[in-house]
C-alpha cells in the first residue's frame, strides 16, 4: 500500500470506500463542530523538546497499564458498529491489535458478539466498553458473557446521558432506525464495493446486522427502531452506580469521558482503576475543553493513584508521544483504526497500527529520547 502513507490518506481511502452517511457518522463532530477544530489545533500546539547526541541506538515502545505491558501505548478504543465498515470489522480489527500486541476494547454496540470476537482470536487482549441498560438484570448478565470471554478490563462510558445532537446524521438518514430514502439510497449505491462486500455479504449469511451484545428477545437489526424499554441506554448514571459496579465487577474497571480534576476524584472514591481523558473524540458535545488542556492538570493529582489513558484526536505517532509527555500512560484511538479498516480490510488495520508504531519510533529517535514518558513539553513562556 505504497500510496497510504499517513492517517489523511487512509481517510481519504475510507471516505472513497464507505457511503456519505457512515463516512460522516464516523468522522465528524456535533453541533457546530467548533470543540472537533479546537481539538486538532491543541494538539497542534503542544511542542516537543528535542535532546541531541543521546546516542541511543533503539526506543523502548512498551508500555505497562492497569499490569498489562502493550507493545506500543495505544488501544483501540470502543466504537460502535465497526462491523459496518468492514465485514467482521471488530474481528479483524482485534486480529490486528493482538498482532501488534496491543488491547482491543469491544464496544456494547458492536455488530460482532464479544463471543465470537474472542472465537476469531483467541489470544487477543480483549477490554470491554459498557453502556448500562436501564434492565440492570440484563446488564448483569451481558457482564456475565463478558468475564466468560476472558475479559478482565470494563470501560464504562460516562459522558453520554444524552444523545448528541449531529445533524449531518439526520440530513444523511442516518439514524438508528435508518431513515429510508431516495438519497440514502443513493448514497449506498454509489458505492458498490461497500454493498457488494459488506452490507450484502451479511445479508447473505447472517442477515442484515444488528447490534450483537444485545438480549435475543429485543435484538434488532441496524434498520429497525429498537423500541424495547428495558435494554435502553441508562441515561440517569450516577456514582453510586459506579460504585455498584465496583462491587460487581471484579476486574480492572475504568472510567472513560472525564475532562475536570473533580471527576478525576471521584472515579478514585469510587474504586476505579483507570480513567480515560476524553472528549468522545468532539462527537458529543460543542463547549467541551480538549484532554490536551486539561489532562496536564489531572496527571499532577492523580498519576500515583489511576492509570491515566487519553483519547482523542489522534492521527500522528508524534500525538500519541505528546499525550503520554502530558501525563497519560497510553492512548485510545478510534476513528484510526476504521479508515484502516475501510481503506484495505484486515491488512489496511494491520498497515495502519505499523505506521503508528514506526512514527513513534521516529518521532523518539529524532527527539533523543529513549520512551515517551522521558519527553519534555516545550514551554513557550521560558523560564
Amino acid at each position: 500500500m505504497p500510496h497510504l502513507l499517513n492517517a489523511h490518506d487512509y481517510r481519504a481511502a475510507a471516505r472513497r470506500f464507505l457511503p456519505k452517511a457512515l463516512f460522516d457518522y464516523i468522522d465528524r463532530g456535533a453541533e457546530d463542530e467548533n470543540a472537533l477544530r479546537k481539538l486538532r489545533d491543541t494538539l497542534d500546539a503542544v511542542r516537543l523538546v528535542p535532546s541531541v547526541l543521546t546516542g541511543h541506538t533503539d526506543r523502548d515502545l512498551t508500555a505497562d497499564v492497569l499490569g498489562q505491558r502493550m507493545a506500543i501505548p495505544v488501544i483501540i478504543a470502543p466504537t460502535a458498529l465497526a462491523g459496518m465498515v468492514s465485514h467482521n470489522g471488530e474481528i479483524k480489527i482485534a486480529r490486528a491489535a493482538e498482532r501488534m500486541g496491543i488491547p482491543t476494547c469491544v464496544s456494547t454496540q458492536s455488530v460482532a458478539t464479544i463471543e465470537d470476537i474472542r472465537s476469531g482470536c483467541p489470544a487477543a487482549n480483549l477490554w470491554f466498553q459498557l453502556y448500562l441498560w436501564k434492565d440492570r438484570a440484563l446488564t448483569a448478565s451481558l457482564l456475565e458473557r463478558v468475564r466468560m470471554a476472558g475479559v478482565d478490563t470494563l470501560v464504562v462510558t460516562a459522558d453520554t446521558p444524552a444523545g448528541p445532537k449531529r445533524e449531518y446524521n439526520q440530513r444523511n438518514g442516518f439514524a438508528i432506525p435508518i431513515q429510508y430514502s431516495a438519497r440514502l439510497g443513493f448514497d449506498v449505491l454509489s458505492h458498490p464495493r461497500w454493498l457488494i462486500g459488506v452490507l450484502l455479504r451479511y445479508m447473505a449469511t447472517t442477515g442484515m446486522p444488528t447490534y450483537g451484545h444485545y438480549p435475543e428477545e429485543f435484538r434488532s437489526s441496524v434498520t429497525r427502531a429498537q423500541l424495547a424499554e428495558r435494554v435502553r441506554l441508562e441515561n440517569h448514571l450516577n456514582w453510586e452506580d459506579i460504585r455498584e459496579l465496583r462491587r460487581l465487577w471484579t476486574g480492572k474497571l475504568v472510567i472513560k469521558g472525564i475532562l475536570s480534576v473533580a471527576d478525576a476524584e471521584r472515579c478514585h472514591a469510587a474504586g476505579a482503576d483507570g480513567i480515560v481523558v476524553s472528549s468522545h473524540g468532539a462527537r458529543n458535545l460543542d463547549v467541551l475543553p480538549s484532554p490536551v488542556e486539561i489532562l496536564p492538570k489531572i496527571a499532577d493529582g492523580f498519576a500515583d493513584k489511576l492509570d491515566i489513558i487519553a483519547d482523542s484526536g489522534v492521527q500522528r505517532g508524534s500525538d500519541i508521544i505528546k499525550y503520554i509527555a502530558l501525563g497519560a500512560k497510553a492512548v485510545m484511538t478510534g476513528r484510526l483504526p476504521l479508515w484502516g479498516l475501510a481503506a484495505r480490510g484486515e491488512t489496511g488495520a494491520d498497515a495502519l497500527l505499523a505506521m503508528l508504531r514506526n512514527e513513534i519510533d521516529l518521532t523518539l529517535a529524532l527527539l533523543g529520547r529513549k520512551t515517551a514518558q522521558d519527553c519534555e513539553i516545550f514551554d513557550h513562556r521560558g523560564p
